[in-house]
């Protein structure tokens, strides 16, 4: 079987994923998500979850928030390493989301509003504070305040995931996860089949 194994934070960004990946992903592909209690329960079981991991066939993607980490390159960097310790690097892809998951929601305002049932949002879309969603220092503060609290993010990402532009480059982050697994997806698909 040929499996895109992502290993998650924290359940939204599952919720995300559930409602994106179908609208993309080739069907001979199978999506597994695994969802831990946090970045340090990640990262403290990530190595033996990946290194137990039976399928020979499988690829990984670790995703997780930047949140008040300085440097993204470094928390990546540390990602790498464990996924090197796992024996995992050559079909590993670790992505950062910038500060939050939630900047990827504010770089798509159309589809917060039709996934929320919201109007007038779009109109924040260009505004100078959402130029940089990357940088917004804390998205789902940003979130809650542009949707006055109609955003919650468990429930709220299992509604947006359905609903986000796959092609918006307007958060950078975003960009390269869909890129990452775009090329993930390709080296699957090259594998001869197997079961």
């Amino acid at each position: 079987m040929k499996e895109l194994v992502f290993l998650l934070e924290e359940e939204s960004a599952k919720q995300m994923l559930q409602g994106l990946l179908p609208r993309f992903l080739d069907p001979d592909v199978q999506p597994r998500l695994m969802v831990f209690e946090g970045k340090q329960d990640l990262e403290k079981q990530m190595v033996k979850r990946m290194r137990g991991y039976s399928n020979p066939h499988a690829r990984f993607i670790v995703l997780r928030d930047q949140d008040s980490a300085p440097d993204c390159k470094k928390v990546k960097a540390k990602l790498k390493g464990l996924c090197a310790r796992a024996g995992r690097k050559a079909v590993t892809l670790v992505r950062i989301a910038c500060r939050e998951l939630e900047a990827f929601y504010l770089a798509d305002l159309r589809a917060v509003e039709r996934a929320l049932g919201l109007s007038g949002l779009i109109r924040h879309q260009n505004s100078a504070r959402l130029r940089a969603v990357d940088r917004v220092e804390n998205p789902s503060r940003e979130l809650a305040r542009l949707t006055q609290g109609a955003y919650q993010k468990v429930s709220g990402s299992r509604q947006l995931g359905p609903h986000l532009e796959i092609d918006n480059v307007r958060s950078e982050s975003f960009r390269n996860l869909i890129a990452g697994v775009r090329r993930m997806e390709h080296e699957l698909l090259a594998l001869p089949n197997a079961h």
